[in-house]
């Protein structure tokens, strides 16, 4: 009895196996089963699948290649690159970091180690004297227009920029132990509140900021349209009205509306930075995400996104992993998937975790890997659902 029972149950299975082969073979499971390729997968038409519902992946490479990320990412199928222009990593050290050769050597240097170079962030020429309104800084300018150009030649078409002059990025403390131990980068305003005012530049006001930034953004933009460039401007990081003097102003969603009505146009936009955007705000009252990256994406302003997370406000926070900040990170990529976003995305200022180096706080080899996971895993399910 038990016998015959177990011969049945073999046939039967053994009939299941010839059906399905079958059918795969006649493509029956690509058109009919959603679990025939991964789930990541974007099914746009019957025979179109779309990898990471159109997003593209990136890694942030900012002190050159490093091959045990380059590896990483590559075994990650994460092929994107995001960095600057630095001559001396290509050998060319004396060059302008914003000239033709400079950057056909960059770009052909993460082509070869089998990445694309899809955003510069930091980018050359847009330094002090362009936010500030200083002397030379039409010359500036111009470079920085010879330097868009140049890019769009060799088929890199996003700039991630940010007006934050004299003191870019800042934090208080750059390794504050987070879950389980991890080194996390934190901010707390009382911590720099005592620290000298820089008062080399004059009087500086925000109205000021803002007349610089609109001059800029009126030189700049049209030579942008002209070859298919996109700015993306980061928040101010800490988003908050000044450092040591030096007024910041792009601290709020209202801010980022008024820079667009500044000029508006297809290459002027915004990299949404979601820390940064999540840290807005007195505590309690941080910006709404995913109201925001909707509102910017139907404005079509949205052209590389930082993805990560805080806990805290813009005087006080602290970041975290993915899965332990204050933003309902699934509700925000599901704001990415309905705005139809498919830009460049990359995982943003990681905890250090346990035996990796915090030699670069908040660019963890070992953090970016369960980064990158966590954000595939949401791509996953905003796709499925």
């Amino acid at each position: 009895m038990i016998h015959s029972t177990l011969i049945e149950m073999k046939n039967k299975r053994r009939d299941f196996l010839k059906k399905s082969v079958a059918l795969a073979a006649t493509g029956g499971l690509l058109a009919g089963e959603a679990t025939a390729r991964p789930f990541y997968y974007l099914k746009k038409t019957q025979d179109s699948l779309v990898k990471d519902a159109g997003i593209q992946l990136s890694l942030a490479y900012f002190w050159g290649i490093e091959p045990t990320k380059v590896a990483l990412a590559k075994q990650m199928a994460v092929f994107g690159a995001v960095g600057g222009i630095n001559p001396g990593m290509v050998n060319m050290n004396g060059q302008a970091n914003y000239s033709l050769p400079v950057i056909k050597a960059v770009k052909q240097a993460w082509t070869a180690v089998g990445l694309d170079l899809k955003v510069v962030e930091g980018p050359p020429a847009l330094y002090t004297k362009t936010k500030l309104g200083l002397a030379g800084r039409d010359e500036e300018i111009e470079n920085f227009i010879t330097f868009i150009r140049n890019l769009a030649s060799v088929g890199i078409d996003t700039v991630c920029h940010n007006w934050m002059p004299v003191i870019s990025w800042a934090r208080s403390n750059v390794a504050k132990p987070g879950r389980g131990g991890a080194l996390v980068s934190a901010f707390d305003i009382d911590d720099v509140k005592d620290e000298p005012l820089i008062t080399e530049y004059s009087e500086l006001t925000h109205q000021k900021m803002w007349d610089n930034m609109e001059y800029f953004l009126k030189a700049v933009i049209p030579e942008a349209e002209k070859v298919g460039v996109k700015l993306a401007l980061h928040p101010d990081d800490p988003p908050i009205d000044q450092i040591r003097g030096i007024p910041r102003i792009m601290t709020s969603v209202a801010a980022f509306k008024k820079m667009l009505d500044l000029y508006p146009s297809p290459s002027n936009g915004i990299t949404f930075c979601q820390g940064s955007f999540a840290s807005m705000g007195e505590e309690g009252k941080g910006e709404d995400i995913p109201a925001a990256i909707e509102y910017f994406g139907k404005r079509g302003a949205i052209h590389f996104v930082h993805f990560r997370d805080v806990r805290g406000s813009k005087n006080r926070f602290e970041e975290t992993f993915h899965d332990d900040g204050k933003t309902d990170m699934y509700a925000a990529m599901k704001a990415y998937y309905k705005i139809g976003f498919k830009g460049p995305m990359r995982p943003d200022h990681v905890p250090t975790m346990y035996s990796d180096s915090n030699e670069h706080p908040g660019y963890s080899t070992i953090g970016t890997l369960f980064a990158i996971g966590y954000i595939r895993g949401l791509i996953e399910g905003v796709t499925k659902a």
